[in-house]
């Protein structure tokens, strides 16, 4: 009995952690600013269902940025679900 609760613990532990990378997209020479624009995405099960502009265009419209500076892609991996982020900082 005891060895069961052990073993629902760790397919728990597994099921529940996930995996997260941040990778630099782009660093220009303006300067960076106090604003910060998102554009994410979740997908299920490996599935997309509709569609979601993930661009940086789209992420700078959404923080009010006119003059972007950096560019970072976020990818965060679990077991049932993965979320893409697009964050945009600059003017």
């Amino acid at each position: 009995m005891k060895k069961i609760f052990i073993y629902i613990g760790i397919i728990g532990a597994i099921a529940l952690s996930s995996c997260s990378s941040t990778y630099p997209g782009i660093a220009t020479s303006n300067t960076i600013g106090s604003k910060t624009g998102v554009a994410e995405r979740r997908v299920f099960l490996g599935l997309a269902f509709g569609h979601t502009d993930l661009g940086i265009a789209t992420a700078a419209k959404k923080g009010g940025i006119a003059k972007v500076a950096t560019v970072d892609v976020c990818v965060k991996h679990g077991l049932i679900s993965t979320t893409y982020k697009v964050v945009v900082t600059g003017e």
